[in-house]
């Protein structure tokens, strides 16, 4: 069973926690705890050894922290996946491929895009495919067609896997810290439409990738992952692109594993991560 904590900081924290976690019974697997110093807050994911009692055990730690404690005891195993795209296949297929092999961490419920081009490859393995167009509507009449569609599969998180479009601050609100993007920059480098060109003319010796929740800043959410390669004066812009999708491909795989094993916290923007 996984609990995972966030609080102000104080003395005695983790001495606390243990305590309730022995008068009941569980023993700990593994604790990963950090102390933000400048922030005074204290994170930590510990692993016990059973599964008993989440809702009581929440209440009994819940109650020897700071007034403004977030405690999840037992997180869904599973996180269902509404995933959103564009046209471009490479992060949809490795998550498709992982769905099917029961790697990814997650259950897809369905696939949706404002074009059709990836709707053959979704239904291939099964999944539902939903085209919700953005032409000749309003941004608002597409946000709310698409909310309708997201709403009827209750994701726990949406995945915008090249998924083109800027949503806005209400639509991302409704998801507060549950829509995971992957950038394709080492951001906060090369911010916006065409990054790898931006690279290019900049003449950059490493191209990146960058995961991070979205927020109505755009690509300023914050990360959870960062991939890098290195390149050099030969490539031109087909090279740069091709080497950046197998870097933003990795970088969202790994983004997913870290938030669906419950390892990445978020305050003010940032993100504590325990890998």
């Amino acid at each position: 069973m996984v609990i995972v904590i966030q609080c102000k900081d104080g003395v005695g924290l983790v001495a606390a926690i243990s305590s309730v976690l022995a008068n009941a019974g569980f023993n700990i697997v593994s604790m990963r705890e950090h102390v933000d110093l400048q922030e005074s807050r204290f994170f930590a994911r510990i692993v016990v050894d059973k599964i008993s009692d989440p809702q009581n055990i929440e209440m009994a730690i819940t109650k020897v922290l700071a007034p403004d404690a977030v405690v999840k005891v037992d997180p869904l195993p599973e996180k269902k996946i509404v995933v959103l795209v564009t046209k471009e296949h490479h992060c949809l297929s490795d998550i498709l491929t992982r769905n099917h092999f029961k790697t990814l961490g997650a259950s897809v419920q369905c696939v949706i895009g404002n074009h059709p081009d990836l709707m053959s490859i979704t239904e291939r393995f099964g999944i539902p495919f939903h085209l919700v167009s953005h032409e000749n509507k309003s941004k608002e009449n597409y946000e709310s067609e698409l909310m309708d569609k997201i709403l009827g599969y209750m994701p726990d998180y949406l995945i915008l896997a090249k998924f083109m479009r800027v949503l806005s601050a209400d639509f991302i609100a409704s998801f507060k810290l549950k829509i995971i993007n992957i950038h394709h920059s080492f951001l906060p480098a090369f911010t916006g439409a065409n990054p790898y060109r931006q690279a290019l003319k900049r003449g950059v010796k490493i191209i990146g990738a960058t995961a991070h929740f979205v927020t109505d800043d755009l690509d300023e959410g914050p990360i959870i992952t960062q991939k890098t390669i290195s390149v050099n004066h030969s490539f031109v812009l087909a090279d740069l692109i091709k080497a950046g999708r197998e870097n933003e491909t990795a970088a969202l795989a790994k983004a997913m594993q870290l938030v669906f094993e419950d390892r990445v916290f978020v305050y003010d923007n940032k993100t504590v991560v325990f890998e």
